[in-house]
């Protein structure tokens, strides 16, 4: 997965990434001929005492150094940018998967596991590649290149590279095989860190008015010391490699001075040459131990790349059409034939043989228990989800076959959990509509019963808005999502327990306000509350996923035992307000 996400991210940069090559070769191979020229000065100018010679040779090892730092500055500069875009664009891929996802793909994924993946997961092959570009292409080239010009010093010493090299590789290749385990658990730790982390800021209500904070903090401390334990494991493994490597590299200048000396004074060997082919050495060493670095973050980044692929292989179980219906005649209504739905893995359908017709202009109240299916039923109409048996239509079209944008334009959704993002009030209205005006925002405002408490905020339409919307309460926050919908002029309503949070007069106002607003839309109003659906055209009520009753109030009353029961267990509550 690695080499798939590398090989297709790093397409676009190849002209950059040919550039790096060539800057890495040539700053190699400057690197590489300075200690040649550093044994010349040995040789020829400081045994012979010829001043002359010294200084013209240095000052030629003084430009190639000048073009190596040219060489080594250029190619880090391309380096970062090719790693910094490679890092932009699969961030960029992630979040468009994770966007088309329905709640499905979602729940399986998880919030935290995504986060991790587009931010830890993408930030850890975005350091491969930069890394790559600055240590991987320059390893093999000096590793070659130095043993050459090692073994073009003198051919006697070739057998101490024969023994260091394969045995520093094995030292390390074992160490790496080790740690490829635990870099994957590390992953998941982080995944578990960020879930409870969430969760305890977005419950943090709850806690403390359950006085928990003893336990949740424990709860953190664990995840928190498991991963801990996990990075430590991987950190003791990893600096047993610069302790080896080091071992070696000392203990291969050892037997160089040693057997180089005795070469020497053999006269089999000249003092020059003895110190390049030290030098080679060092440099032999120092590029197996760059690449030693990159076979530290190979694993890491391969089990991020695994993570990252997984998302973006995984399709929406909600998939585009292929040839998707992109025009609507007339106003939409919506049908529903026999619709069943069934989460994966669960043992009973949610929705069973659902079948209902509702116009333009008129109205369906849905009632039933808790977890009866009316939020599902909802969800399948702007394709949340996709109904697993059955067919839902709009306009006569089967949504499955409607473009998504047509689709999506013709709902206005109000869920169940409202959520207002980071910004303004207006900010968050103008999400149904970008152009709309203030007037309009205003005119959906008052329709929402919202315009009063807006108007009393500190810059009214500009007021600050915290993400979730968490710095105004719960019935504040459903009006707004309200008047959010308002704004959009659908031609289908979708509330779905969009008035739980209200009282019974302010209810009572806001549905009083949006019948002429809604007189030629078809409006779905999911709710828990009679007073709030008994003057729908229709009431379907749902029991076990099925509709047990469907028609008017007066008429279920006497045809619909359930009906009967829920309007008996709210009447004198709501006789009394």
């Amino acid at each position: 997965m690695l080499m798939r996400l590398l090989k297709q991210y790093l397409r676009p940069y190849t002209g950059w990434l040919t550039a790096v090559i060539v800057l890495q070769l040539a700053g190699t191979i400057a690197s590489l001929y300075l200690p040649n020229l550093n044994a010349d000065i040995v040789d020829n100018g400081i045994a012979r005492g010829d001043t002359a010679y010294i200084l013209r040779t240095g000052g030629w090892m003084l430009l190639i150094s000048l073009a190596q730092i040219g060489c080594s500055v250029a190619a880090t500069y391309y380096g970062s940018r090719i790693a910094m875009s490679v890092g932009r664009d699969l961030r960029a891929a992630v979040f468009r998967r994770v966007s088309d996802f329905s709640g499905r793909e979602v729940a399986r994924f998880g919030a935290p596991s995504l986060i991790t993946r587009d931010t830890n997961d993408v930030q850890q092959v975005q350091t491969l590649v930069a890394m790559t570009c600055t240590m991987m292409i320059t390893a093999p080239i000096m590793c070659i290149g130095g043993i050459v010009m090692a073994l073009h010093e003198d051919l006697g010493l070739s057998w101490l590279m024969g023994v260091s090299v394969p045995l520093l590789a094995a030292s390390i290749g074992v160490i790496i095989q080790r740690m490829v385990p635990q870099f994957r658990l590390m992953q998941e730790r982080i995944d578990v860190v960020n879930r409870v982390l969430r969760e305890q800021l977005g419950g943090i209500r709850v806690i403390r008015a359950f006085v928990r904070e003893p336990l949740e903090t424990q709860r953190f401390a664990t995840a928190n010391a498991e991963l801990t334990d996990t990075s430590l494991r991987a950190g003791r493994l990893m600096v047993l490699i610069f302790p080896i490597v080091l071992l070696l590299l000392n203990a291969s200048s050892a037997g160089v001075l040693w057997f180089g000396g005795l070469r020497v004074d053999a006269g089999q060997m000249q003092i020059g040459a003895l110190t390049a082919y030290l030098v080679y050495l060092a440099q032999i060493l120092i590029a197996v131990m760059m690449a030693t670095f990159m076979l530290m973050m190979i694993p890491r980044a391969a089990v991020c790349a695994d993570r990252i692929g997984e998302v973006l292989d995984t399709h929406s179980s909600v998939a585009p059409p292929a040839h998707p219906v992109t025009a609507l005649s007339g106003r939409a209504h919506v049908e529903f034939r026999d619709v069943s739905f069934q989460y994966p893995g669960a043992a009973d359908p949610v929705l069973r043989n659902v079948s209902f017709r509702l116009g333009p202009g008129r109205t369906l109240g849905i009632i039933g228990s808790t977890g009866a299916g009316k939020s599902t039923l909802v969800s399948l109409i702007p394709r949340l989800f996709d109904a697993t048996g059955g067919a839902v239509l709009l306009g006569g079209v089967d949504v499955r076959r409607l473009d998504p944008d047509l689709l999506w334009s013709r709902i206005g959704l109000v869920p169940q959990r409202p959520y207002l993002f980071s910004g303004t009030v207006a900010s968050n209205l103008r999400y149904g509509n970008p152009q709309a005006s203030d007037e309009e925002l205003w005119e959906a405002l008052q329709v929402a019963q919202a315009r009063d408490f807006v108007a009393a905020m500190p810059g009214a339409l500009e007021a600050h808005i915290a993400q979730g919307g968490t710095n105004v309460s719960g019935g504040q926050r459903q009006r707004l999502c309200i008047a959010r919908a308002l704004v959009r002029k659908p031609e289908i309503y979708l509330f779905d327990e969009s008035f739980s949070a209200l009282d019974l007069g302010t209810d009572a106002r806001l549905r009083s306000a949006l019948r002429p607003i809604t007189r030629e839309a078809a409006v779905v109003l999911v709710a828990q509350r009679i007073s709030t659906i008994r003057d729908a055209d229709q009431i379907a009520v749902l029991d076990g996923g099925t509709f047990v009753g469907l028609g008017r109030h007066e008429e279920l009353l006497h045809s619909c035992p359930t009906y009967t029961q829920i309007v008996e267990s709210q009447l004198s509550a709501e006789e009394a307000a």
